[in-house]
């Protein structure tokens, strides 16, 4: 195997555990022995990626965030928005490196990291989806899209806290949707409003569309 592909590997393999000692244990009681026993790794090669726990912490983050933002574009810039939500749905119950990523951003006890840019990134995304969804017509005059978008961001991240702790994110499919049949009808016209899919089943459909245009990228990049 190719020393490249060898970092690649190891980086990605160390990432991985620690998103699996985060998630479990949260920022403050998770040790990197732990994260080493867990990655099968020597401390020389964790160190050679990541300086700190911190920097552990900052990488699980910034992995899940890549996971952000991918929905393909849609015609109706309202529904990228809820697609964007319902695919997030559909990763915090399947990708524990985005469970792991999320708890960490929500970690409160977590004082030595900068957790607001999770949210920041992502609203600013979302604001972004929602000014163009106005240029188009689709929301209500009275709609602020950055407003708009901080209140689907915090919403959803309080949403997604109170699921994750009365049922481990089994129930989050049908609270995400509940979320969003209550906030779209005050945000999107109503002709708009009758075109958009806001199904719990979604985001899963979501997710292989996504994962159809990833192989089909990764392949044209190898045969180039």
């Amino acid at each position: 195997m190719p020393k490249q592909d060898r970092a690649i590997r190891t980086r990605r393999a160390i990432l991985v555990a620690a998103a699996s000692v985060f998630e479990e244990h949260g920022f403050q009681a998770a040790t990197i022995t732990d994260i080493l026993s867990a990655a099968g790794v020597t401390k020389g090669a964790l160190y050679f990626h990541f300086q700190s726990k911190e920097d552990l912490a900052y990488g699980v983050m910034a992995a899940q965030g890549r996971h952000m933002g991918i929905v393909p574009p849609r015609a109706c810039k309202a529904q990228e928005v809820i697609d964007t939500v319902l695919l997030q749905t559909y990763r915090l119950q399947e990708d524990p490196m985005v469970r792991a990523g999320v708890r960490l951003a929500m970690d409160q006890h977590a004082a030595e990291l900068d957790r607001g840019t999770s949210f920041q990134d992502w609203g600013k995304g979302m604001t972004a989806l929602l000014e163009e969804a106005k240029k188009q017509g689709e929301l209500l005059p009275h709609v602020v899209p950055c407003d708009t978008a901080d209140l689907v961001v915090g919403a959803y991240a309080g949403v997604q806290s109170m699921s994750q702790a009365v049922s481990s994110y089994a129930d989050l499919n049908h609270r995400t949707s509940v979320l969003l049949r209550h906030i779209m009808p005050n945000v999107v016209q109503s002709s708009v409003l009758t075109t958009i899919d806001l199904s719990p089943e979604r985001g899963a459909a979501i997710y292989a569309e996504v994962q159809t245009l990833v192989d089909a990228a990764e392949l044209a990049g190898a045969s180039a």
